[in-house]
């Protein structure tokens, strides 16, 4: 409504002359003050497997509460709160200075009462007369799967309160995800590694691969596996936040070639050293080893 237009024309042409306008006599006048708390910013360590299934952390902050003695109110008894005399108790003062568009008003916060509009006689002891006092406190905390490094969580409410029992700050949790000695992350996709001896890429195997929930799959390793094979577990990924579906786990299978062999080794290796299973001839239509061999630099 017109609250709202004279609102905007304040905002505007009271930062450009230095104090609110009441232009087209839309003047709403001092509104009460209503004083918000301090935002409070804090770090929380996940796990990926925490990351998988969400979490509760219980989070142990410092932050300003109502005084209990006085309820916030700054004195022990309402007696001793008295109306500002500076300001009458509108908390701030109103001057009207002459513009090129008519009359603006500037509003300033009164000094006395920082903009309350009351003053207090005498003081709760317990706060000194602020209405606050600093209390450490646990707060319980709901993290949803899915979350990334670095994602910032407000708690609406859970910071610190306002001066005259006014609206309490928001607790900001932000998101350190520990490092995985098993995966890498990328998204909600997963990546690790396996490693298997040179017979058994000849010949085949079976596998037990670790999951992120701590339980194993087998999957299967076929006969002629070349190193840098990747084994896609669909499903087997970080779920999306706030949506359906979960990403992947990318198994690479790395061979391992032996750098020490005994007399005996060796002598096997060179029996299958001029036999031609064992020479390097890889096909043509085998596209994906040529696409390992483009990427092997990357």
């Amino acid at each position: 409504g017109f609250g709202d237009i004279n609102d905007f024309l304040r905002d505007i042409f009271g930062s450009a002359f230095g104090g609110g306008f009441s232009g087209f006599g839309f003047d709403n006048g001092p509104q009460e003050r209503v004083f918000r708390g301090k935002d409070i910013r804090v770090h929380t360590k996940l796990t990926l497997a925490e990351v998988a299934t969400g979490a509760t952390k219980d989070i142990s902050i410092e932050r300003y509460s109502p005084c209990g003695s006085c309820g916030g109110k700054g004195a022990k008894s309402s007696s001793d709160i008295k109306i500002c005399p500076a300001c009458k108790g509108t908390g701030s003062y109103k001057r009207v200075v002459p513009s090129f568009l008519g009359q603006s008003v500037e509003y300033s916060t009164c000094q006395q009462c920082n903009g309350i509009g009351k003053v207090v006689s005498k003081p709760c002891p317990d706060c000194g007369g602020s209405g606050l006092v600093r209390k450490r406190e646990t707060v319980k905390v709901n993290i949803p799967a899915g979350v990334e490094d670095g994602m910032q969580l407000r708690v609406s409410g859970g910071g610190n309160a306002g001066r005259n029992n006014g609206v309490n700050g928001d607790l900001l949790v932000v998101i350190d995800v520990e490092n995985s000695e098993e995966f890498i992350r990328k998204g909600n996709d997963l990546y690790s590694t396996k490693i298997i001896s040179v017979p058994d890429a000849m010949l085949g195997c079976e596998l037990e691969v670790k999951l992120l929930n701590g339980n194993t799959q087998t999957v299967k390793v076929e006969p002629g596996t070349q190193s840098g094979t990747v084994i896609t577990l669909r499903g087997k990924g970080l779920p999306s936040l706030n949506s359906y579906g979960c990403g992947n786990l990318y198994v690479k299978i790395a061979v391992w070639v032996p750098k020490h062999l005994s007399h005996e080794s060796k002598k096997l290796a060179e029996s299958l050293r001029n036999n031609p299973d064992f020479n390097p001839s890889p096909n043509k239509e085998d596209q994906s080893f040529f696409d390992r061999l483009k990427n092997l630099f990357d």
